[in-house]
């Protein structure tokens, strides 16, 4: 899970990690108040989950409240990267006299931690490793033995820190480690840490991206920094389902048990789409290996209510999940769906193979259900989804 800027600092913040005052604005009117609060030159900061902020308009100084209020009148709605801009961060201003970059990571590819940090922040840290990459120090950080005062010493003076600020990087850093650890993130990241004129040394951003598999250890925390309002609300169904679903951009709905399986269905969807007018899969939703006729009912009702979906390609190999059971799902979510007085109207293709497939094929033809057709073999099925998507499409145009 990826962190606004205020959530980071909210941790920053709880573990040492110098910060400046702010608060969350979502209208102008909320600025204004966080800038008299404040009480001195502000900045008015676009929250969105990308960067670039500054380039694009999201980031303005304020000297008063009112002005205040009118930054955030200009940024509030704003596009950013495809992420529009529902709420500012009103932090104080701080003069500056050097910008640097600290940051620790999961290193997945070495199996271990890493520090990295540079004397050179305020610039995309990834610009800065492609142009300058003897300017980003990479310090390696054994999981067992974690961040000590040493470590700490060793990240600073392999990044070059001045001598002066040798002690209060190392204290930054500890911060920020025990940030990473504590909370089970992925990445921990300060661009930039600055040092003011007086000496000090602040974190003037924050990024931060929680561990979606150490949700069961914090989930009262995770729950409070998750933002609904940016969710896709299929999305956000489907989660409250207990769903493993990602909207897409395309017209074929697709559900299938097993990532694996479900991620080959998309390839052979897209595959077989490109005979058919570029139709391509709409959805990733996989029902699981254990999943019941409830589940897979769920499942299909999401997709349904998708409207850029115009057919639906089931692909099922039983393992743990019977061939029956989710024929049997298939059939509820139609009844359930009825009893709500909504028509599917968009045909079904479904593959069924494994574990009681005759079984699930039979079930299917006794069911007779309307715009439901079953196809043997993988590749055939994508095929005949494509070529209905394709053919819904151009009726609707």
């Amino acid at each position: 899970m990826d962190l606004y800027e205020y959530q980071a600092k909210e941790l920053f913040a709880k573990h040492g990690v110098p910060v400046l005052p702010g608060e969350v604005a979502e209208t102008p009117a909320q600025a204004a108040a966080a800038a008299a609060r404040i009480g001195t030159t502000v900045v008015v900061k676009a929250q969105v989950k990308t960067g670039g902020r500054g380039k694009a308009g999201g980031v303005k100084l304020a000297q008063t409240a009112d002005e205040a209020a009118q930054r955030a009148t200009a940024i509030l709605g704003l596009d950013i990267k495809g992420h529009t801009v529902r709420r500012v961060l009103v932090t104080e201003a701080s003069d500056i006299a050097e910008e640097y970059y600290v940051s620790f990571l999961l290193d997945r590819a070495n199996r271990q931690y890493l520090a990295m940090a540079s004397r050179e922040g305020g610039m995309e840290i990834e610009q800065l490793a492609v142009e300058r990459p003897a300017a980003l120090a990479r310090v390696p950080v054994d999981p067992l033995a974690g961040v000590d005062r040493a470590k700490a010493g060793e990240i600073a003076a392999t990044a070059g820190f001045p001598a002066e600020l040798h002690d209060a990087v190392v204290d930054v850093l500890l911060a920020l480690w025990q940030v990473f650890v504590t909370e089970d993130a992925t990445l921990v990241e300060v661009n930039p840490l600055v040092r003011t004129p007086d000496g000090r040394v602040l974190a003037l951003d924050g990024k931060v991206t929680l561990d979606d598999n150490a949700e069961f250890r914090h989930r009262s925390e995770f729950a409070a920094f998750a933002d609904r309002t940016a969710d896709d609300p299929l999305e956000q169904l489907a989660n409250d389902k207990d769903l493993n679903y990602v909207k897409l951009d395309g017209e074929v709905g697709i559900i299938g048990n097993g990532a694996g399986l479900v991620m080959s269905t998309l390839d052979v969807v897209a595959y077989a789409g490109q005979r058919h007018g570029g139709v391509r899969p709409a959805n990733f939703l996989d029902i699981g290996g254990g999943a019941s006729a409830e589940v897979m009912a769920n499942g299909l009702e999401i997709i349904l209510s998708d409207p850029s979906v115009r057919s639906v390609f089931v692909n099922v190999f039983g393992g743990i999940t019977a061939c029956d059971e989710v024929a049997n799902g298939i059939v509820q979510a139609f009844r359930l769906l009825d009893s709500r007085d909504e028509t599917v109207d968009r045909p079904l293709v479904v593959r069924l193979d494994g574990n009681n497939a005759e079984e699930g094929r039979r079930i299917l033809v006794d069911a007779a259900l309307s715009g439901l057709e079953q196809v043997d073999t993988m590749d055939g099925a994508a095929d005949r989804a494509a070529e209905l998507a394709a053919r819904v499409g151009s009726a609707r145009d």
